[in-house]
């Protein structure tokens, strides 16, 4: 079975459904986010009428990305919050009132589950999924504040596909931020001197795209200094890849962390 893969699970609102806990008392001043973790759909959604390819594309998940962010949790003594449902039924980096959070399109692939649903149905699954998810969200970055002996950043982890609506990506690691880039810049400024990969900041996407909510959510609102990773899926979709992967990116993380900003001032 595919890692995050659930066959024929059973939709049991609450937390336990939607967030998975991964070292949760880890030490490291850095709170680790996976929102899209897992293409886990329920049997009771009726696999959002998609066939296996849709629902084991990128689609429906980000390909190697929880293994990465596991990895990462190990190397860095860092809490993990991965989702564990697939971003199809709810994406989680996205604010309930948005069409995107539950897509009735997703690149090539129409979702037919999603099509049609009432305001009631829509809110459901903010309700069943987004809520429960932030709340455990919260509570770690909440202990992390409270308990890590530094300050504490909100680093969350994504892939992306290496080919988007036809078109190729050069970039293979990208670094994103939303209002503030500190460390961002910082990651990006280490990546450049290694020189393994090709990087880019706010690459492939921005937070003009909208992708941004989780940092903004529990990072900028809370004066947290945060970062969003994408790294280009080919180079994850192996366990064995991924592990390398989360090494690297640890190096890189421990340099850029010691060099960035901590905690700003909260505004609004």
């Amino acid at each position: 079975m595919i890692a995050g893969t659930t066959q024929g699970a059973k939709f049991v609102q609450g937390e336990a459904t939607a967030a998975e806990i991964i070292r949760p008392e880890g030490k490291a001043s850095v709170v680790l986010v996976c929102e899209h973790a897992s293409n886990a759909i329920p049997a009771e959604y009726g696999d959002l009428g998609l066939d296996a390819a849709a629902r084991t594309s990128h689609v429906a998940w980000d390909i190697g990305a929880r293994d990465v962010a596991v990895a990462l949790s190990e190397l860095l003594d860092a809490p993990l919050v991965a989702g564990r449902l697939s971003r199809l039924l709810y994406d989680l980096n996205r604010p309930c009132e948005v069409a995107s959070a539950v897509p009735e399109t997703s690149e090539v692939f129409d979702v037919p589950g999603n099509r049609g649903l009432s305001e009631a149905q829509r809110l459901a699954r903010c309700r069943d999924i987004h809520d429960p998810f932030h709340a455990a969200l919260t509570r770690q970055v909440d202990r992390a504040v409270a308990q890590a002996p530094g300050p504490v950043r909100l680093v969350t982890v994504h892939s992306f596909t290496p080919v988007y609506m036809g078109r190729e990506r050069a970039v293979e690691i990208g670094f994103l931020h939303d209002a503030d880039d500190s460390l961002a810049r910082a990651a990006l400024e280490v990546e450049t001197r290694k020189g393994a990969y090709v990087t880019a900041l706010n690459e492939p996407y921005s937070a003009a795209d909208g992708v941004t909510y989780t940092l903004a959510k529990h990072g900028e609102a809370r004066g947290l200094t945060s970062l969003m990773i994408e790294i280009r899926n080919d180079l994850v979709a192996t366990p064995e890849q991924a592990r390398a992967m989360a090494r690297h990116l640890a190096d890189t993380l421990r340099s850029a962390l010691s060099g960035a900003p901590a905690r700003r001032e909260a505004t609004g």
